[in-house]
């Protein structure tokens, strides 16, 4: 960013003050801003002062900090750091901000330049020999669709070319600048699409007197609720005309395609049963066959990592619980005169009870008091593979034996189940 400087000394005016408009426009400025914050007011007063002089000059400034009771040296910080303040003398009748960002630059704006430089001064930021006219460049203005632009004042003129720039320049120059229409210099319609409208080609679509008519349009059209969503495929599922399924059973497929002949069972069980071929969506799989005659008593195995539990899996899953006598098993109590009701705890039912109780566990403090050692012995002996972790028993053990229900709604937002 180039070092922005006040003008020099020789063309600095004496003294400033704002005629009565714009220091009527002043206090309204300021009197938008609550007490004590009255000097946020100092950018749209330095406006009104640029709008007043054409440019902003270091009278002005030193004025504006005076009504605002700031400091000079916070005034020209502002005025130097916003490009939108002109510190030098500008042309009367037009100063022109060619805008030279990405998207004008490819569209013709070094061209917009060169009309500048030759019509008004080859360097920016100098007036003309009569001091009518200057220019410079500048960052976006915001128009991007109607590529190459410039702004003259508060006006914008855009979709320019080199030639009606030139057209535009001496019109200002003769004083006719109010004779020049802002915005497209060509047949568009403000930023819509040079080629013409593609979308809302009339006002049907933001009339409510349209839309009214639209919606009774809709409404007599009585579309049914339950068909309204219906997809349009060409499954015989979605199809309209079939109200309810089919009646009709469906043919028998092939003997020889769908199965074998069932394997005897004898009465040690179904590990012995053979597998069977069958036809699923034209694919053939395997599975077991119950007994004939026998399909509704037919259980699949119990399942003990993956192995049938037979008389032996059995035993081995009791087996797999940790002794009684483990050094880890919780101390139990005698059943006291009164017991909590562990069903509080999430996690334990009336059967999980029943089997705390008869290890000695009654009351909310001896789960509260359970070490790791103890949780893990627990959580064996319940067979419930980590679930007294996850589910913290023991914060809530310690909220229900610290203040009950109350308490455990203040520590988990909710009451126990």
């Amino acid at each position: 960013m180039s070092v922005r400087r006040l003008a020099d000394a020789s063309v600095q005016p004496a003294t400033f003050a704002f005629n009565k408009a714009n220091a009527a426009a002043a206090k309204k400025w300021i009197a938008k801003y609550p007490k004590g914050r009255q000097q946020s007011a100092i950018i749209p007063l330095l406006m009104l002062a640029q709008e007043q002089e054409g440019w902003v000059t270091q009278k002005a400034i030193e004025a504006i900090c005076d009504m605002l009771d700031m400091p000079y040296i916070r005034g020209l910080e502002i005025a130097t750091f916003y490009t939108q303040y002109q510190l030098k003398p500008v042309g009367t009748r037009a100063h022109i901000q060619v805008c030279g960002t990405t998207p004008c630059m490819l569209r013709g704006a070094g061209e917009l330049m060169d009309v500048c430089r030759a019509k008004i001064h080859p360097e920016q930021h100098q007036t003309n020999a009569d001091g009518t006219l200057s220019w410079e460049e500048v960052e976006c203005l915001g128009a991007c669709v109607n590529a190459p632009m410039v702004m003259i004042f508060k006006d914008t003129y855009e979709d320019l070319t080199p030639e009606r720039l030139a057209e535009i320049i001496d019109a200002f120059e003769a004083g006719r600048g109010d004779t020049v229409k802002p915005g497209p210099q060509i047949d568009r319609f403000f930023s819509a699409p040079q080629s013409g409208f593609t979308t809302l080609t009339d006002e049907k679509a933001v009339l409510k007197s349209a839309r009214d008519k639209a919606a009774k349009a809709t409404a007599a059209a009585e579309v049914p609720p339950s068909e309204a969503g219906r997809a349009a495929t060409a499954a015989a599922e979605t199809n309209p005309a079939i109200k309810a399924p089919s009646r009709k059973a469906p043919k028998a497929a092939p003997a020889a395609e769908t199965s074998s002949p069932a394997p005897a069972y004898d009465k040690k069980g179904a590990d012995r049963a053979e597998p069977a071929v069958e036809l699923v969506e034209g694919k053939k799989r395997t599975r077991p066959i119950p007994p004939q005659g026998a399909a509704s008593a037919y259980k699949a195995p119990e399942m003990l990592k993956g192995k049938p539990i037979g008389a032996a899996g059995q035993k081995a899953r009791e087996t797999a619980r940790p002794s009684l006598d483990d050094k880890n098993r919780p101390k139990g109590i005698e059943r006291p005169a009164v017991v909590d009701d562990l069903k509080l705890i999430s996690g334990i039912g009336p059967k999980n009870e029943k089997i705390l109780n008869e290890l000695g566990i009654y009351t909310f403090a001896q789960v509260a008091s359970w070490k790791k050692a103890e949780r893990d012995w627990v959580d064996a002996y319940l067979n419930f593979h980590g679930r007294i972790e996850r589910e913290d028993w023991v914060k809530q053990a310690k909220a229900l034996a610290k203040g009950g229900v109350a308490e455990y709604v203040r520590v988990f937002g909710k009451e126990p189940r």
